[in-house]
């Protein structure tokens, strides 16, 4: 009975955060003061969600090369920012990134491969406006993963949503920058 008292009393001290709208995914998130990062466009309650995800691919899931492409894509995607070199550079180099793994169907690592032999070219690269809504998973729909294959399977699905919004309002201008860059 001691035990489940200093578990209410500990409860009860936690400190309940106020949550906001993230800017990219529109999940709703902790408020926390911070600034993400320098050009994606995330509330730092999600940017710390992100981490979450990327700790457990580096530690507890052995870094699946594939999931954890899509899951740096779909990140990338979902959270542009706003137009500025290194913004619209990271937005185009992780759409093509997605186009070659969900259309080509190449694999993580060739897919990071080819990234990097596009960007040693210095493409010229134009922003594209976000879709809205910018596909209908976020993070969070990641994070309720309770093993690896279910990890996998909910980073699939939200990677899918993401893309099919920027796809499906963003087609010709997609296939386009793919065709100039590859």
């Amino acid at each position: 009975m001691r035990n489940l008292y200093i578990k209410v009393k500990e409860y009860q001290k936690m400190e309940v955060k106020e949550k906001i709208k993230c800017l990219g995914c529109g999940a709703l998130v902790d408020n926390l003061a911070g600034q993400a990062h320098e050009y994606i466009g995330a509330a730092q309650g999600c940017w710390n969600l992100y981490g979450q995800i990327l700790a457990k691919e580096y530690g507890e899931y052995n870094y699946p090369p594939l999931t954890h492409r899509l899951t740096v894509d779909t990140y990338a995607i979902q959270h542009p920012g706003h137009p500025s070199r290194k913004s619209i550079q990271s937005l185009n180099i992780h759409l093509i990134s997605l186009y070659l793994i969900l259309i080509k169907g190449f694999n993580g690592e060739t897919a990071t491969q080819k990234m990097g032999q596009i960007l040693s070219r210095e493409p010229k690269f134009e922003w594209l406006e976000p879709p809205t809504p910018n596909g209908s998973k976020t993070v969070i729909d990641v994070l309720i993963a309770t093993n690896q294959v279910e990890h996998e399977n909910y980073v699939r699905e939200w990677s899918e949503s993401v893309w099919k919004s920027w796809f499906s309002k963003h087609k010709q201008k997609i296939e386009k920058l793919v065709n100039d860059n590859f």
